[in-house]
């Protein structure tokens, strides 16, 4: 089995006067989180073999706090990640099918939604993923990701 990763930004600023939303920054309180994020990553040494995140500075900054505390990985700047459907979050998952830890850094809903689809099938039962949250799926080694393929083995937030 391979494991997917996946972590929503922690807290983020609000918006300033004519700030664009890809250029909040971490608050206090999500810079807190994001390194709480690293740490229980590290201890359940689900450290990322590549990373894709999207290109906000909430989410590059979620990653930068974590991957301080987990040590490097591999990682991509994807514009595709911000503002991401379950079906292009899948096909961003499948298109790194050779990576056995795959780490995506990204936003609601499309996360929350993405893992009600892998591990029940459907993306209308979620949970919700809140900010500095993060889900662990196995994937199987071969095939193609498509609804309920998935097991979900850990969801944990700070």
């Amino acid at each position: 089995m391979r494991k997917l990763i996946l972590l929503r930004h922690a807290h983020a600023d609000a918006a300033s006067t004519g700030q664009a939303d890809l250029d909040r920054p971490l608050s206090s309180v999500g810079l807190a989180e994001a390194e709480a994020a690293g740490k229980w990553l590290k201890e359940h040494n689900l450290l990322p073999d590549y990373v894709l995140c999207s290109p906000s500075r909430r989410t590059r900054e979620t990653l930068e706090a974590v991957l301080q505390v987990t040590g490097y990985a591999e990682q991509k700047l994807e514009d595709a990640v911000y503002e991401a459907t379950p079906g292009t979050l899948s096909g961003l998952i499948a298109d790194r099918s050779d990576v056995g830890q795959l780490m995506v850094v990204g936003h609601n809903p499309g996360l929350e939604q993405l893992v009600a689809l892998l591990a029940d099938g459907s993306t209308s039962d979620y949970r919700g993923m809140p900010p500095s949250g993060i889900a662990v799926l196995e994937l199987p080694e071969e095939g193609p990701i498509e609804p309920g393929v998935a097991k979900l083995t850990a969801f944990w937030w700070p």
